[in-house]
């Protein structure tokens, strides 16, 4: 399975219909270059340690046949997946790619130094996702686990029973549990974590200062840092799935459509012209 919409730093991404992907972002940044991309069933992007880095970004395709492809800013070898195979999921962070294989197990490449990309050792995971310093992994029983900088307890999710999903962002991880509720740990002061109140959630997305959701109406609530209008999400209606990047937030519409909020510095949030995304798979 994969996503259909994805949100990095300074650019977006979605999945289309034929298996194209379609990407907003500065017009010459390598990692909008998904131009040739074909029979791409998810995508993600990497994130940056701070949203005033400038070309730190790179992107992740994953095609119907397994494969994997990437492109943007490889310095600690985060696009370097041309070799794997039998990979259902993607994830990208800062300088890092994990890919998901059939067999429950993870693949990883990309910078190594605060220990977020030590996943061989995962079993029976069934979706991971990246932070920007962490890693963190959904397994079939309802559990996660999380490697990498537990500097804020990020990384502090033993605890957690019931998840259906998982999402990771710059000091802090979230997820969703089977009764329609959130979950948070890491930094709360910014209040990206206070998320308990949420109820009838189906979705769930973490930027790198904020937190935001889809609930069964198809609304979506916000929480956290708003400093470039990112949790401007109230009046969305008819959601179906969000993705947060560094200080922009993206909705996608029941009808393929797309809606953006937050910072448009490089043309991130110039989504509309887009033609209708995926829905399902």
């Amino acid at each position: 399975m994969g996503h259909f919409l994805a949100a990095g730093p300074r650019h977006s991404l979605g999945l289309c219909e034929d298996g194209t992907v379609v990407a907003a972002g500065a017009g010459n940044a390598v990692e909008c270059r998904t131009d040739g991309w074909f029979d791409v069933i998810g995508v993600a992007a990497g994130n940056v340690h701070t949203a005033s880095n400038t070309g730190r970004s790179h992107t992740v395709g994953l095609r119907s046949d397994g494969t994997v492809v990437a492109t943007g800013w490889n310095g600690d070898g985060q696009c370097d997946v041309t070799s794997w195979r039998e990979v259902t999921a993607v994830a990208a962070g800062w300088r890092r790619t994990l890919g998901l294989r059939a067999d429950g197990t993870v693949l990883g490449v990309g910078r190594l130094t605060e220990g977020a990309g030590d996943v061989s050792p995962w079993r029976e995971i069934v979706a991971v996702t990246c932070g920007d310093w962490h890693s963190v992994g959904l397994r079939a029983d309802g559990t996660a686990i999380a490697v990498g900088n537990d500097r804020r307890g990020q990384c502090a999710v033993d605890a957690w029973r019931g998840l259906t999903a998982v999402t990771a962002g710059y000091l802090h991880t979230v997820g969703l549990t089977s009764t329609g509720r959130a979950v948070a740990v890491g930094d709360r002061t910014g209040g990206a974590c206070e998320v308990e109140a949420w109820t009838d959630v189906v979705a769930v997305a973490a930027g790198s200062y904020h937190t935001v959701a889809v609930t069964t109406a198809g609304k979506v609530v916000a929480v956290g840092s708003n400093d470039a209008g990112q949790c401007d999400v109230a009046d969305w209606c008819e959601i179906v799935a969000v993705a947060a990047g560094s200080r922009h937030t993206l909705g996608l519409r029941a009808d393929g459509s797309v809606v953006a909020s937050g910072s448009n510095e490089r043309g991130q949030c110039d989504v509309a012209g887009w033609p209708p995304l995926r829905l399902s798979a």
